[in-house]
């Protein structure tokens, strides 16, 4: 049912903030929207198709080059993409899993964070409950599987790195738990430090600093 019409999940400016990006869960695409700033009208640029039930999620753009990873809820994917920033325009040039090969449950993918230097991207996945580590291909974008680590908990529908790029959160929305990880800078895994904290249904952390 979730696909039953279109499901816009989320809205992502680009580094220069003359569009705006749709991934859209319903329809598998993804909307590249213009953005006038003086008006605060939008104009359709360019649609990105993807694969057929990916159900595309989140996406996050690379702090410094034209690339951008979505993330795709359904098929537990992520979509490695060249972005035309003068056209507002998404190519996509590689599909990877965000799940282990020896999972083979149910489950989703819910969240997508990038390192503040572009080397690493974190996926997480509602059923295998697990945390994706990738390294990042400086020249391409593409990514690389690293680890899968244990969220400690069920359901983490979110991950989140502080501005800094130090720690990593977890927020566990059906196991109540928020478990804080410790970011190796030059490896990019992750270690838990042994901070959980116990709250109900946990499902999105804003940071402030750090």
């Amino acid at each position: 049912m979730r696909q039953a019409s279109s499901h816009p999940h989320e809205i992502v400016f680009d580094p220069s903030g003359r569009f705006a990006l749709v991934p859209d869960l319903g329809l598998d695409r993804v909307f590249v929207l213009g953005f006038d700033a003086a008006t605060g009208k939008l104009s359709e640029a360019s649609v990105m198709q993807g694969r057929s039930t990916s159900g595309p999620r989140h996406l996050a753009f690379h702090p410094t080059r034209p690339v951008v990873w979505v993330l795709n809820e359904l098929d537990s994917t992520v979509t490695t993409c060249q972005w035309d920033g003068e056209r507002g325009a998404l190519k996509p040039v590689q599909v990877i899993t965000t799940l282990p090969t020896s999972y083979t449950g149910e489950t989703t993918a819910a969240e997508l964070a990038v390192s503040p230097s572009g080397g690493f991207v974190y996926a997480s996945n509602r059923g295998s409950d697990d945390i994706c580590c990738y390294a990042v291909d400086q020249g391409n974008g593409m990514l690389n599987a690293m680890e899968w680590v244990p969220t400690q908990s069920k359901g983490p529908r979110f991950i989140g790195l502080t501005p800094s790029g130090r720690l990593l959160y977890a927020a566990n929305e059906v196991g109540d738990t928020v478990v804080t990880y410790r970011v190796d800078a030059a490896s990019g895994r992750l270690t838990p430090t042994g901070q959980v904290v116990q709250t109900a249904t946990p499902v999105t952390i804003v940071f402030t600093g750090g």
